[in-house]
């Protein structure tokens, strides 16, 4: 069982302003507001009018917490634009929430990898510029005590080898202009660090839940999920087997930044909320997936000689719902065959004084299926609420090795008789649903 997280009293108890909160991680993060502390919570929506702004924000509430209208009297949607100049507020806005605001986190951005790069230049850059610029405001009043930056492990590019947390710039290039903008969002908060008390957070692949695999997202390592669950799988796979394929559990990311943002000594910090060392393999991944699918593994191929042949030849034959399937998965393949390995020291050892560990792979991944097939992939999502629910009823959960464990030793706990089961379950699961589609 995964370590429960302290609740404990954050820098002052103050106002917070978060952004992103209608976003996947931005809603954990409100949940962890509004449900552990008494603060007010100022969230930045973006919003044709207010009313609208309110409205967004009320729904994403209701969406991750239970009986949310009790929270209603200390969350305040702001109508906001992050690619607006000023954030699209006046200077009586920008300033009544200076006078207010205690804590900064910014979780707002872009994940589309395939955005002109001017476009993701606009909301991951500029956006957190005028996040900067605001809490500039926010310290010549005296108020603000921290500014937390989600940005991503992704920031390491190309880099092969060790990426340490006080690492940025080792001459990497960056596979897409997500990644590159939040590399260029990294390096102007930086910058700052002289003047503001920033902090940032690099998550990896963020999925669902641990306990109930709750996700409004489905892409990345779902997308070859989803094919092993319809029986789409090719007998060759862009990947790598041995690369790791570093992904982490929302509530882990949010738990995380909750407690490590309220630490008096987390200033001027980087962190890495990746899985590190307790990442499984692209290998395990497939071994996962097709036994609980009961699908034929396919062999992995290097991406760069699947794209010049495999692909290729694939999208000629094509035409399409198929070909627009295999343009949109492209964007993902080089995150099967990454060469980069996550130091998490800082975080692992900080995060270890708070009670919070990240889970490996194998040990929830029954969960994250069992969601996927309920949701029917995003068809028919439950809200957070609803899915914790659904998780009680479900199967007992299966066990998880010690946190010192490797990958192997977790891929061979999930293999064991209990995950087997489980397994079995969720492959059921999905016949049933697809029997009604």
């Amino acid at each position: 069982m995964h370590s429960t997280p302290r609740t404990h009293a954050p820098l002052g108890d103050g106002p917070v302003l978060l952004t992103g909160a209608t976003g996947f991680l931005g809603m954990e993060l409100l949940a962890r507001y509004l449900e552990r502390t008494e603060r007010t919570v100022y969230a930045l929506v973006r919003a044709r009018d207010q009313q609208e702004a309110s409205a967004r924000l009320r729904a994403a509430a209701h969406e991750v917490v239970p009986d949310a209208e009790r929270y209603d009297g200390r969350l305040v949607a702001v109508r906001a634009d992050l690619q607006a100049p000023a954030l699209g507020l006046s200077r009586g806005e920008r300033d009544a929430l200076a006078e207010q605001v205690t804590e900064i986190v910014h979780a707002a951005a872009s994940v589309e990898f395939t955005l002109p790069l001017e476009e993701a230049r606009r909301i991951n850059v500029e956006g957190t510029r005028a996040m900067l610029e605001l809490a500039e405001r926010c310290v010549a009043r005296g108020g603000l005590r921290r500014f937390s930056h989600v940005s991503t492990a992704y920031v390491a590019g190309t880099h092969r080898g060790a990426f340490g947390e006080d690492d940025l710039d080792l001459g990497q290039d960056h596979r897409n202009t997500y990644e590159r903008t939040k590399w260029e969002a990294e390096l102007l908060v930086r910058v700052h660090a002289e003047t503001l008390p920033v902090q940032i957070f690099r998550p990896s692949i963020v999925v669902g839940e641990r306990d109930s695999g709750w996700t409004p997202a489905f892409n990345v390592i779902y997308a070859p999920l989803k094919a092993f669950a319809k029986g789409a799988t090719l007998p060759l796979m862009p990947a790598r087997r041995a690369s790791p394929v570093d992904v982490v559990p929302v509530d882990y990311v949010a738990d995380a930044i909750f407690a490590l943002s309220a630490r008096p000594d987390g200033a001027g910090r980087t962190y890495s909320l990746a899985a590190g060392p307790q990442a499984s393999t692209v290998g395990e991944l497939i071994d996962l997936s097709a036994q609980t699918f009961e699908r034929r593994r396919p062999l992995a191929v290097p991406p760069a000689l699947y794209r010049r042949t495999v692909h290729q030849a694939l999208l000629h034959r094509s035409d399409g719902a198929r070909r627009r399937w295999l343009e949109r998965g492209e964007v993902f393949h080089p995150y099967f065959a990454l060469r980069a390995r996550y130091d998490t020291t800082r975080a692992r050892d900080a995060l270890a004084q708070e009670g919070i560990s990240v889970t490996p792979l194998p040990g929830y991944f029954d969960r994250l299926v069992g969601y996927a097939v309920t949701a029917q992939w995003g068809r028919r999502p439950l809200t957070r609420v609803q899915a914790a629910a659904e998780a009680q009823r479900r199967r007992p959960r299966v066990a998880v090795p010690p946190a010192g464990a490797s990958a192997g030793a977790a891929a061979a706990v999930a293999a064991s008789a209990a995950s087997a089961a489980a397994a079995r379950h969720a492959a059921r699961e999905l016949g049933q649903v697809r029997a009604r589609a």
